[in-house]
């Protein structure tokens, strides 16, 4: 029986396991609500028969050296999960072209291949690179963003260095804006090109992605950060945080929808349907929650200060997406891409493809699971009459297979499963309001010190996940889940720390 908890944490994402099992390593009692049967959020997986389908998330960034999930694993004392580098992280296509572009691991290789692509490009690329160099100096020390206390400000002016003060100049800048700036505002090419990468990681193309992330976001795929592919399914990283959370002591509660949230004299108290839809009560010191701020108003109903509430209507709409999750003979699909490719496409949208790697566990021998993804907006989905859902479902579905038969060359014989998710599906799977797959977006007025804070003004709620600092990905995620339970502890005179 639920009755009291030191912290409550709602949702059994990547953000809501990193923080549950950090806290209940510190001694807390922690309890981890999660509605779905298992966890993982957007980064879990399902089966197919024989195929295991990752929902949403396809790679991990962070399991380099000095990277928050090899970090984390280090302070949990857990097994960071099997990996592979991905090299290349990504082939990008874009349309008319005959040869894509390959973001190749090793730095010089990339170089050569962007330079070949891109001539005339070298000066932008090498600003990126100080840019980046200096946010990863910063990111290193911890930083807390955006401020909201003298404790968070501490934090924040101890990460400063040299190099972020000069880029600090240009906190308000675009990644266009650095194009210009370069010399490169008229290479329409490399527009093109950038706005695909951005879109992927920002939710934003290249005139609104703030550049102090943007530039960090185009050195993601190459060493010494890089991306990587889990060997079994990205479900491994949610199996491996819930040892984490058992091993510290900390209870994960699946089936478990919270459907209320209330302050009350010391503490909060949270409502919510369990299993077999019985209703539950839970009082909680304090809660941290990792869903969208889009589902705050919905949980706090009155107690939602107005000042906060109109600052979350303000934000525009994350996007949803409709993904096409596929299995296809390997011997059917092109060796020379990769696992992980872009197509500049217009109808539904440009595609984001992940492949499965031979022996990885997602499919049989000689078989391949393959995903891709658009994205879309979300709202429009929930509007349609189901006849006239179904009817776009099976249009996106077509235009998805035509992008692939241009990237892939797959004919439609060659399916051995294929079937379309859409916003609602999204929906039903994470909660997230109207199946919204990504943050804020990192827009210059979203980003850093004028994003939204962990630290909410409800006194013991706090926030994490793809809307906090630094966004989204399974180790962005994890970093404002880190960030949150250093403030969380602060506030009670502790003090948390990770290996370096």
């Amino acid at each position: 029986m639920l009755s009291r908890c030191d912290v409550a944490v709602v949702g059994g994402g990547i953000a809501g396991l990193t923080a549950a099992a950090l806290l209940a390593g510190e001694g807390l009692d922690v309890e981890l609500l999660e509605a779905h049967s298992q966890s993982g959020g957007c980064a879990g997986t399902f089966r197919r028969g024989a195929y295991t389908f990752d929902v949403g998330a396809t790679q991990v960034a962070g399991f380099e050296p000095g990277g928050i999930h090899q970090r984390l694993f280090r302070h949990f004392g857990v097994r960071l999960p099997q990996a592979a580098p991905l090299d290349p992280g990504c082939s990008v296509l874009l349309q008319g072209a005959s040869e894509p572009i390959r973001l190749w691991r090793d730095p010089e290789r990339w170089r050569q291949e962007r330079q070949r692509h891109f001539p005339g490009s070298e000066r932008f690329w090498q600003l990126c690179a100080w840019l980046h160099a200096s946010n990863w100096a910063f990111a290193s020390r911890d930083p807390v963003l955006p401020p909201r206390n003298l404790w968070d400000l501490r934090q924040l002016l101890g990460a400063v260095g040299p190099a972020t003060l000069a880029s600090g100049a240009l906190v308000g800048a675009t990644v266009a804006d650095l194009l210009v700036l370069s010399g490169c505002g008229g290479d329409q090419r490399l527009r093109r090109f950038l706005d695909l990468q951005l879109r992927l990681y920002s939710q934003e193309p290249a005139d609104r992605t703030a550049v102090l992330y943007g530039a960090t976001v185009l050195a993601m795929a190459q060493e010494p950060l890089g991306l990587w592919h889990l060997q079994g399914s990205m479900q491994q990283l949610s199996l491996a945080l819930e040892q984490a959370l058992a091993q510290a002591g900390g209870r994960l509660r699946l089936r478990h929808r919270v459907t209320g949230l209330a302050p009350e004299a010391g503490g909060w108290r949270l409502q919510g349907e369990g299993p077999g839809r019985r209703p539950f009560a839970l009082t909680a010191g304090q809660v941290v929650n990792t869903v969208p701020p889009q589902a705050l108003e919905p949980l706090l109903g009155e107690a939602l200060p107005p000042a906060y509430r109109r600052r979350i209507h303000a934000f525009p709409d994350p996007s949803g997406a409709l993904v096409l999750y596929a299995a296809v003979p390997r011997q059917r699909l092109p060796q020379h891409l990769g696992l992980h490719g872009q197509l500049e496409w217009s109808d539904p949208g440009n595609l984001f493809v992940s492949i499965s790697a031979e022996g990885d566990g997602r499919a049989p021998a000689g078989q391949a699971t393959l995903i891709a993804s658009v994205f879309t907006p979300a709202r429009p989905w929930f509007e349609l009459s189901e006849p006239a859902y179904q009817q776009r479902k099976q249009q996106a579905m077509a235009g998805i297979q035509a992008g692939l038969q241009t990237l892939l060359g797959l004919e439609p014989a060659d399916y051995l499963h294929s079937e379309l998710a859409t916003p609602r599906g999204f929906a039903g799977w994470t909660g997230r309001p109207f199946g919204f797959v990504g943050g804020l977006g990192q827009h210059p007025s979203r980003f850093g010190p004028f994003g939204l804070a962990s630290r909410t003004p409800l006194p013991g709620l706090w926030l994490c996940g793809d809307a906090i600092y630094p966004g989204e990905g399974t180790a962005g995620v994890s970093l404002s889940a880190w960030m949150a339970c250093r403030q969380l502890l602060a506030a009670a005179g502790r003090e948390l720390h990770l290996p370096a």
